[in-house]
């Protein structure tokens, strides 16, 4: 049976167990997530994509979550997403992004299984548009939303205002383990005020052939229901990679920052803003999905956009992505800018 029958099948057990015991259990819920564009390549470091345009599926989620008992509770999450290489034209298949067991008491949980790792949770959290663009080292491939294993969180004082997340994972994000390696990461989270956290995280990835990668992210972030203001720096050092100038293996150390707002208009309407500045030609942003980049300069990423609420969780964006390049240090010129003006809608049930 094809891996589509079967997690349909899944589902489909799912949805009439959850009806079947809908008068005994009434905890059982399916939920669901979509981001949709309409986008133009308007310009780009690739001529082979320049002018490109169309509608397409950037993220649609399903989601059934039980909580099995008091302590224990079960998500099952399936994720789809059209092609965003501009070369492919398969259907939408499902994956699964979420599966895992999850126990809790009042202060803390533990997730065994394919969850959240602990890498920008609170950064998405502040930025707060997930549907318009990844948060900076999620789109600069620096680590992955998701790993298998286990997830330690919760808060380390009775206020509730240190958070903490440790998680032990295969490093290889929601694929199969591959080496004798794993990941571990952490992060710690104060609320110095209502409105303003700071974050501290890190990270050792213990990859094949002492190809180790190592990450440091610090964070500030103020919310209200009005505005909302995030500052990122991180660095990573990627041992025994590849130096695109030369091909020998060489030790890369990169950095990004960013800076990024969300600000109210109206009762119906929100603006945002972010720049993110790579100091270090990344070397594989040229694979990314939906805006693909020029892998052999340091660049600087601008989106900005409005953000209508039409209805209840129905949200309307006409916004734009650009990046613009430092001189490569491979070519000594500048690729060429990419741009792609994009009308985003966004709706949750």
């Amino acid at each position: 049976m094809k891996t589509s029958g079967i997690l349909g099948a899944i589902l489909l057990l799912c949805a009439s167990t959850t009806f079947a015991q809908s008068s005994q259990d009434k905890n059982g819920k399916f939920s669901g997530v979509l981001f949709s564009d309409y986008y133009w390549v308007a310009a780009s470091h690739d001529d082979n994509i320049e002018g490109e345009n169309g509608f397409w599926f950037r993220r649609v989620y399903f989601t059934y979550d039980r909580q099995l008992t008091d302590a224990f509770s079960a998500r099952f999450r399936l994720e789809g997403s059209s092609p965003g290489d501009f070369s492919s034209s398969q259907k939408i298949s499902p994956v699964v992004k979420d599966l895992y067991l999850r126990w809790q008491n009042e202060q803390h949980q533990i997730e065994a299984g394919m969850s959240s790792t602990p890498t920008w949770g609170l950064v998405e959290d502040v930025w707060g548009y997930r549907s318009v663009e990844k948060t900076p080292l999620d789109m600069q491939n620096f680590a992955s939303s998701r790993d298998i294993g286990l997830s330690f969180e919760g808060e380390l004082d009775e206020e509730g205002r240190v958070d903490y997340h440790f998680m032990l994972g295969n490093g290889n994000s929601n694929k199969s383990e591959f080496n004798k390696g794993k990941k571990i990461m952490f992060s710690i989270a104060y609320e110095v005020s209502e409105h303003i956290v700071v974050e501290a995280y890190a990270d050792y990835n213990d990859n094949t052939d002492q190809q180790d990668w190592m990450t440091l992210q610090g964070f500030a972030g103020y919310q209200s229901d009005d505005f909302n203001l995030g500052v990122l720096f991180a660095a990573q050092k990627r041992e025994n990679a590849t130096d695109f100038t030369t091909g020998d293996p060489v030790d890369l150390n990169l950095e990004i920052a960013s800076v990024f707002t969300r600000f109210s208009l109206s009762e119906k309407a929100n603006g945002f803003l972010r720049i993110d500045h790579t100091f270090d030609a990344i070397p594989d942003v040229d694979d990314n999905d939906y805006f693909p980049m020029s892998n052999q300069a340091a660049s600087t990423v601008f989106i900005a956009g409005l953000d209508f609420n039409l209805d209840h969780n129905i949200h309307l964006m006409p916004n734009i992505e650009a990046a613009v390049y430092d001189d490569s240090e491979l070519t000594g010129a500048k690729p060429e800018a990419d741009f792609i003006p994009r009308l985003t809608l966004s709706y949750s049930f």
